[in-house]
This record gives C-alpha cells, sequence and structure tokens, in this order.
C-alpha cells in the first residue's frame, strides 16, 4: 500500500505512521493555547519527531465538539508562519488541518504536503482543485453535522455502511476532479458526529472501511470516548488508553494514527506490527 504525497511517496505495507498534532489554536480541547507562540510551536513538533513522529499534523481553527468556525486569514495567521518555520527546521511531513480552499492553498506553498480535512472535502467547493493540482496527500474524514451542532443526537442506520459509502463517494468524486486516487486516505472521524456506541462498532469494524486499499487514519487521541469507558475527565490522563487503541487500531487496519503523546503511540503501534507481520 502506498500513500502519494507532495513530496514522496510513502509505503505503508508493513509499516504505520505517527502523525503528532500540533494545535496553534487558543480554544483545543486538549492543549489550546500551548503552542500559539511560533518557535514553541516548533519546539514542540521537533520534540514530537524526536520520539518517532513521522508527520506534524497543524492546525489553527478548533473543531471540538461546540467550536465556532474561525475567518480564513485568522487560520492562515496562525498555521504559515509555524509551517514556514518548520521547513527550515527540518524536512519532515507537513499536514494543514483545514477545510478552508485558501489556507491549504497558502500552507501548501509554505512547505506543507498534506491536506487534512475534516468536512471530507465538502465544506468548500474549491479544495478539490487545490489538492489536484498540488498533488499534496488528502486525508478525507467523515463527519456528520458541523462542530458546533455535530453531537446533538447523532443517528446512523448502520455507521460503518453508512460510512464506508460516504468514503466510496469521495474516491469517485475527486478522483473524477483530478485527485490523484493513490494521494486519498480516509479517517471515520471518531467522535465527530457519533456516539460512544458508533464509535466502539467503528473501531470494531474498522477493516469494514478500507476503500480501494487506500489507508485508514485513525484520530481517538485524549478523545471523550477513552474518558467515559475509564471514568477520566482530564483529557492529558487519557494517554494509556490512546495507546491501547492505537495498537488495536492497527492491528484492525489502520496505517496512520493521529495523536499527543507520541513516544507511547509509536511504540504501541510498532508492537501490533511485529504480531501483524510475523511470518511475512
Amino acid at each position: 500500500m502506498r500513500w502519494k504525497l507532495k513530496s514522496r511517496v510513502v509505503d505503508l505495507t508493513e509499516t504505520g505512521m505517527i502523525a503528532g498534532i500540533l494545535n496553534v489554536t487558543p480554544d483545543s480541547f486538549s492543549d489550546g493555547g500551548k503552542f500559539i507562540n511560533v518557535s514553541q510551536a516548533v519546539q514542540h513538533a521537533i520534540g514530537m519527531l524526536q520520539d518517532g513522529a513521522e508527520i506534524i499534523d497543524i492546525g489553527g481553527e478548533s473543531t471540538r465538539p461546540g467550536s465556532l468556525p474561525v475567518s480564513a486569514d485568522e487560520e492562515i495567521k496562525r498555521v504559515v508562519p509555524v509551517i514556514q518555520a518548520l521547513r527550515e527546521a527540518s524536512n519532515c511531513l507537513i499536514s494543514i488541518d483545514t477545510s478552508k480552499a485558501e489556507v491549504a492553498r497558502q500552507a501548501i506553498e509554505a512547505g506543507a504536503d498534506i491536506v487534512n480535512d475534516v468536512s471530507g472535502l465538502t465544506q468548500d467547493v474549491n479544495m478539490p482543485r487545490v489538492c489536484a493540482e498540488t498533488g499534496v496527500g488528502v486525508i478525507v474524514m467523515h463527519r456528520q453535522g458541523t462542530p458546533d451542532t455535530m453531537q446533538v443526537n447523532p443517528e446512523y442506520q448502520d455507521v460503518v455502511r453508512e460510512i464506508r459509502k460516504f468514503f466510496e463517494e469521495r474516491y469517485r468524486t475527486l478522483t473524477r476532479l483530478g485527485v490523484n486516487p493513490q494521494s486519498l486516505c480516509f479517517d471515520p472521524g471518531i467522535g465527530f458526529g457519533k456516539t460512544l456506541e458508533h464509535n466502539l462498532e467503528l473501531l470494531h469494524r474498522l477493516s469494514g472501511l478500507i476503500v480501494n486499499n487506500r489507508p485508514i487514519m485513525l484520530g481517538v487521541s485524549r478523545k471523550s470516548m477513552i474518558g467515559a469507558i475509564l471514568g477520566l475527565e482530564d483529557a492529558q490522563s487519557r494517554d494509556a488508553g490512546t495507546a491501547a487503541l492505537t495498537a488495536t487500531g492497527r492491528m484492525a487496519g489502520a496505517q496512520i494514527h493521529r495523536v499527543h503523546e507520541i513516544r507511547a503511540n509509536y511504540e504501541a503501534m510498532r508492537m501490533a506490527e511485529a504480531v501483524l507481520n510475523i511470518g511475512e
């Protein structure tokens, strides 16, 4: 399984990747306000790379439940200086977490290799064209509703079947619009318009979401489902639960794991791969 990005092609056949979360926002649920300063953000990114991350996923707009949107200009002001500084400091893979085409375009010009769109490239009609023309990797996430409404009584008849149909439609539409099919990666959007039961069902049947042999990214880090199961209110106390889901998710077919705490998740992923690849 190969994933084509702007600057390179990565082989995910046997070895997955850790994407380190870098939120340059004042209000993200776990680390909001911690890395607004450019030098602090880059220092944190370098630390994540040293701990095993291969992708740094940079976001300038919170998408936590109940969050409100910010303007493209504000988002650009937050993310572009960090991307430029990180690109000067490292040849790592950089992902821009945005649903706005103009933010994506300027982030790519600054050095981003991947666009991670929580709307699945449905929010901004220009996003597919930007991704197609620049040749970036594209992470297509499923979300029911918008951040301010998505956790208000989400409903599905069959959550796995419906999200797989969404991925199939996105694959057809985006490739027709010029996005390289080898550039696509899909994310089921754990916690984005799903109940605890929906999230667990998706994790249990993760292999059923694989479409056209494209990779799956899993974003479960420190999420409320872990807190609900383990009785942990503080988001930063959920890292052990996150690592457990990284290991089981890797065994179930997810290749890319987007997390806050790198080392434990990197080790959990590598141990799962040792089991997966035995005898191959």
